[in-house]
């Protein structure tokens, strides 16, 4: 039913897609979107080599993949992160499943994404800085010229290690602000 290739490429996209999920679960720890990434990526992989071997266009593929993305997830916002991981499981499965390369080449391809997922997720190129919104009470502390005493106040207020913070809404009814806070990762971040 199956010959040896497809069975090869089943393999090589499943293991990549594997890989490629665990790598963004370690950062993420997001469980429901690895199972459903993973998934997602084997369906991707199985309906487009059925539809490729039916002489259906490339393109066609593409779209129609694009489309069952967009239904599922067009009510709920998604992340960029997890936009980005979800068209990289995409590109695995597609490639795997109609590219017109060798084995050992599609090994090379996927090896490659999946390197540069985990390098941009650690801190070997970016520094890691996470971003968390608060609503602030101290008013006159937004003032530009009272940046310092903004920062320091939320460093001492949060424990954080804050490097820049921006400022969101303001509220003088309530003489409150809605502050992002950019601050660096702790080791336990990683």
């Amino acid at each position: 039913m199956f010959d040896s290739d497809f069975l090869w490429r089943l393999t090589i996209s499943s293991i990549s897609i594997i890989i490629l999920v665990r790598c963004y679960f370690h950062y993420s720890q997001h469980r429901n979107n690895t199972a459903a990434f993973t998934l997602f990526g084997i369906g991707v992989f199985l309906v487009t080599s059925l539809l490729h071997n039916a002489d259906v266009s490339m393109g066609f593929a593409f779209g129609l993949f694009a489309i069952f993305s967009m239904l599922r997830y067009r009510t709920e916002a998604i992340d960029i992160k997890d936009m980005t991981y979800l068209f990289l499981v995409i590109t695995i499965a597609l490639l795997s499943a109609v590219g017109k390369i060798q084995h050992w080449e599609l090994v090379g391809l996927n090896i490659f994404i999946i390197v540069v997922a985990f390098v941009l997720e650690t801190r070997w190129l970016l520094p890691a800085f996470l971003e968390k919104e608060v609503e602030y009470d101290v008013i006159s502390n937004i003032k530009p010229e009272n940046k310092s005493l903004l920062i320091s106040d939320l460093r001492e207020r949060t424990g954080l290690d804050i490097i820049r913070v921006k400022i969101i809404s303001i509220n003088f009814l309530k003489d409150t602000a809605i502050l992002r806070l950019h601050y660096a990762a702790g080791k336990d971040s990683d």
